[in-house]
């Protein structure tokens, strides 16, 4: 079970991955781990990226495709896995599919959780986090008990730059430039199942399950 999630930002993707996680019992991959993960190790591939990063400059497409694919061969990838935050261009969705054919497989599932930009700069607006524990309500769908008080470590609630509508506005349109395309090339793949995302918390879970199950 080998999934792709796709969808906006603040459209759901993490929080459902880890429903998936927990059902399915497979890994999170995050680029951002992998990362880390080589860099500490002082792997060949980890060097390799440290020395863009150092530069200032992006890790190109094909290194991270590299170091991505040679963690997908860990045990604990062998019944699946989840991608967090890759591929995000075509050209990467490209160098994956390209280097998963040369191992002998292949993405199985890409899920897209749609989500109009209104409904989504209006979740975003009302998420708050935890200064303290970083735990996250929403003033709607996980009321803390008290209002602007974390219920797990009394902590102030903060509404964070990032989810601000004018932020979330200008990620909205960075990712229909350089990450909605993925939804076509998917499509043309077979392999996309689009999820509707505004059926609440257990609504969508349980339609990317009935996906997942089948």
């Amino acid at each position: 079970m080998k999934i792709i999630m796709l969808g906006a930002p603040g459209a759901g993707k993490g929080t459902h991955a880890k429903g998936i996680v927990e059902k399915y019992k497979i890994p999170t991959i995050s680029t951002g781990d992998i990362f880390r993960q080589n860099i500490k190790d002082g792997t060949e591939l980890g060097k390799k990226a440290k020395s863009y990063m150092d530069a200032g400059d992006l890790v190109p497409d094909e290194l991270v495709c590299d170091l991505v694919v040679d963690r997908l061969e860990k045990d604990d990838c062998k019944n699946g896995y989840i991608l967090d935050g890759f591929p995000r261009t075509i050209p990467q969705a490209e160098a994956l599919t390209a280097a998963l054919k040369e191992k002998g497989t292949a993405i199985d599932y890409a899920i897209d959780i749609e989500m109009t930009d209104e409904a989504i700069v209006e979740r975003m607006a009302g998420r708050r986090v935890c200064a303290k524990c970083g735990a996250t309500f929403h003033t709607v769908n996980i009321p803390p008990k008290q209002e602007g008080v974390c219920d797990n470590c009394g902590g102030e609630l903060e509404l964070r730059d990032d989810d601000k509508p004018e932020t979330v506005k200008k990620r909205l349109s960075v990712y229909h430039e350089q990450t909605a395309p993925l939804i076509e090339y998917y499509k043309n793949q077979g392999i996309l199942h689009e999820i509707d995302g505004s059926l609440g918390l257990e609504g969508t879970g349980a339609a990317i399950s009935k996906v997942l199950d089948a």
